[in-house]
C-alpha cells in the first residue's frame, strides 16, 4: 500500500494542484488528507489562488481514492461540495501489522498502543516520528501555509516507511 499524506489545503487551489501532481507522480493508491481542504480559517491569511471551488474541482474526481479526517476549519457545507466523507474526527488504516491514526490533530489523541502511528495536521509544521508514551506522532506540516519555514509538503507512506517529501 502506498498513500501519499497531507494537511491543510485551505482552498488554494495552486498547492492543490501542485499535491494532485505529487500524487499522479508518486504512483499512490490513496491520498490522505488531514483535514482543513477548503477554509482558510479566520486565523490565516488567504493562501495563493484562493479557490475552494476549484480545490473541488481537482479532488471530486478522486473521491474514491482518498480518506480523508475533518481539520478545525471543515464545516458541514464543505461536505456538501465533496464527493468523500470529511465528517469523522478520526480514521485508520491498518497495513499489515501497521496501525495508522488519522486525526487533524485538534480533538484530544484517541486510545493508542506500543508502536502504533498517530499521523495529524493542524500546526502547519512537520513532525518526524516522535516518541510519545509508546506511539510514535507525525505530521506533514502544511500543503498550503507552511509555518516556522518549513516546506510546503507531504509524507508518502510505503512498507511501513514515511518519508517527508516538499512540493
Amino acid at each position: 500500500m502506498k498513500l501519499l499524506i497531507a494537511s491543510d489545503i485551505h482552498g488554494s487551489a495552486k498547492w492543490c494542484e501542485k499535491l494532485v501532481s505529487a500524487f499522479d507522480r508518486e504512483g499512490a493508491n490513496r491520498l490522505v488528507l488531514l483535514g482543513d481542504i477548503l477554509y482558510h480559517g479566520p486565523r490565516n491569511p488567504l493562501p495563493d489562488e484562493y479557490s475552494p471551488k476549484d480545490v473541488c474541482a481537482m479532488l471530486n474526481p478522486l473521491a474514491n481514492r482518498i480518506t480523508a479526517v475533518r481539520g478545525n476549519c471543515d464545516s458541514e457545507v464543505d461536505q456538501m461540495v465533496l464527493d468523500f466523507n470529511i465528517s469523522s474526527d478520526y480514521a485508520e488504516i491498518w497495513d499489515g501489522a501497521v496501525k495508522i491514526t488519522l486525526s487533524h490533530g485538534h480533538r484530544p489523541v484517541p486510545p493508542l498502543g506500543a508502536g502504533d502511528y498517530y499521523i495529524t495536521g493542524h500546526t502547519h509544521v512537520p513532525l518526524n516520528c516522535v516518541e510519545k508514551e509508546g506511539y510514535i506522532h507525525l505530521n506533514p506540516g502544511s500543503v498550503s501555509l507552511p509555518k516556522e519555514n518549513s516546506e510546503h509538503g507531504y509524507i508518502l507512506y510505503e512498507n511501513g516507511k514515511f518519508v517527508f517529501k516538499a512540493l
